[in-house]
């Protein structure tokens, strides 16, 4: 029963880690279709060699099976061995991840999940075949079919599913990714020692087995003790010729809201970044006021195209910028989110006030299907990792957003756009336009070098009016001439835009490489523009 216990644990112990390291990796090398190929082909090659190891070290040389206490001896000592390589991992990829992910984003990827990834899950993995071995010397012979191997994989699978749940809700929301891996070291290292001391099985080289699963929870544990002193070696970090340090991070299921505080600058005051998983998401300054052009270009664009705008639903929360810009000019404004972590972060940092906004924590698409408030405006602020997920751009979705805009409504989108590698949003234009026939493109100038830039979209399933002036006087003196610059030049939706583009579906994605070609893009300027620090989660 112990046997079978320990198989459980390690069968969890295989799933948590493969959650932990994509949790881990996200922000050094993103979440596009290259990484996933490399965290599950990396998991199955350890998987695969590990069973394949574990028969032949159960066989024996030359056809000769080891005795029973040789067999027990490889078995009590795989966890022990999987907790140090996961402890040396711990030690690694806070500063080697990073180093790795600006040196090639694919081949970097495997390489972290190599060492994230290959030992533990040979080790673990090994220790199936191992006990089948140690269960046939048990039993007389005929007496299992199998040999009892069914019931060793059935045993680990269901460890398995156990540790994606346990890792999921008990550990992901409430700890980080470095103190989760190390609990599970731990784990794995006090194995060994509870095997040693609580089984009649004779086992050879004892003091050894005991000696290597002391050392490896000794450290397990005392790389837990010191997480905060480890980890702080890497703050305060330099970003645009300023410090910054972490005042505090908020997690949850979606991934690590991390709140950047910078040093006091010349005139006293202090900044503060809304960052998750590579993405700076918004900055303020100490009166929580925004620093960001595309928080005033968003409402700027709102009432530019509907001058006596009473009500507005935003998609997307982030630090609460701009339902709060809205709501201080008297907008009834709706604000949707998925992450439980944005609204806590807005509302403890960032000034966000939920008495004044109706918040609803639930998928944007979801809220979608069932909406028929017939909003004058949409706000469609969606990121997340790498750009906005593929489910988001699709006509389906145009078509629920179309749905719930009121007549004549608009749809006001916050984009990225890479003008070296145009493809891509021609995709997302072209999808659009199928549900939006009527689309009006904003940029501002930031000069021929700025290639990577927020892209405003004005989009109504009837002609758009002739936009009026807005109110600039609350925009930033730095953001001012340039939003104003923008709302002049509004650019009409061309051939040269829709170039190549072709019609996303829920059923039909025919543009996947491009998708995932441009999140590596985008990771890649993340790499070049943020510290390391900003990124280890």
């Amino acid at each position: 029963m112990l046997l079978q216990a320990i198989i459980f644990i390690t069968g969890a112990a295989i799933l948590a880690l493969e959650l932990l390291a994509s949790r881990i990796m996200t922000p050094y090398f993103g979440v596009s279709l290259y990484i996933w190929s490399g965290i599950l082909s990396i998991t199955l090659v350890s998987l695969a060699l590990g069973y394949w190891a574990g028969g032949r070290l159960a066989s024996g040389r030359k056809g000769r099976a080891p005795q029973p206490e040789k067999l027990a001896f490889l078995f009590t000592l795989m966890p022990a061995l999987a907790a140090l390589a996961i402890v040396a991992a711990c030690l690694a990829y806070p500063y080697l991840f990073y180093r790795l992910a600006r040196l090639d984003l694919v081949f970097g990827a495997f390489g972290a999940c190599l060492i994230l990834l290959c030992v533990p899950l040979f080790a673990t993995s090994a220790m199936n075949p191992l006990l089948v071995a140690i269960r046939l010397r048990q039993t007389a012979r005929g007496e299992l079919a199998d040999a009892g191997a069914g019931r060793v994989f059935f045993v680990s699978t269901i460890g398995s599913v156990a540790g994606v749940l346990v890792t999921a809700f008990g550990l992901i929301p409430y700890v980080s990714n470095f103190v989760s891996a190390l609990l599970v070291a731990a784990s794995l290292a006090v194995l060994p020692l509870i095997l040693l001391s609580g089984t009649t099985i004779k086992v050879s080289g004892r003091k050894p087995l005991a000696a290597t699963a002391a050392i490896a929870l000794a450290a397990a544990l005392g790389l837990l003790a010191g997480a905060d002193a480890y980890i702080g070696r890497m703050w305060p970090a330099s970003y645009n010729g300023v410090n910054w340090q972490r005042e505090v991070s908020y997690r949850s299921l979606f991934g690590t809201i991390k709140v950047l505080k910078s040093e006091p600058l010349e005139n006293g005051q202090f900044l503060r970044i809304y960052f998750q998983d590579g993405l700076i998401q918004n900055m303020v300054d100490g009166e929580n006021r925004s620093t960001s052009l595309y928080t005033y270009a968003l409402e700027a664009l709102s009432f530019a195209y509907r001058p006596a705008l009473r009500s507005a639903l935003v998609l997307g929360l982030g630090a609460g910028m701009v339902p709060m810009r809205l709501a201080g000019r008297g907008i009834e404004v709706t604000a949707v989110d998925i992450d439980p972590a944005s609204l806590r972060a807005a509302t403890e940092v960032f000034g966000f006030d939920r008495s004044r906004i109706r918040t609803h924590q639930t998928d944007a698409r979801t809220f979608l299907r069932s909406c028929n408030a017939g909003y004058p405006v949409v706000i469609v602020d969606l990121f997340h990792g790498d750009g906005v997920p593929e489910y988001l751009v699709t006509r389906d979705f145009f078509h629920d957003l179309k749905r719930c805009l009121g007549p004549g409504g608009i749809a006001v989108f916050n984009t990225f756009a890479d003008l070296d590698s145009p493809r891509v949003y021609a995709h997302f234009l072209t999808t659009l336009r199928a549900e939006f026939p009527f689309i009006v493109i904003y940029r501002p100038d930031y000069g021929p070098a700025a290639r990577h830039l927020n892209s405003f979209v004005v989009a109504s399933a009837k002609p758009l009016p002739t936009p009026t002036g807005v109110e600039m006087q609350h925009v930033p003196s730095r953001h001012s001439d340039t939003l104003q610059a923008m709302l002049r030049a509004p650019r009409p939706l061309d051939q040269q835009l829709l170039e190549y583009g072709r019609v996303i579906t829920d059923s039909r994605n025919t543009v996947t490489d491009d998708l995932a070609e441009s999140q590596l893009v985008h990771r890649r300027g993340v790499l070049q523009s943020l510290p390391a620090a900003f990124l280890l989660n």
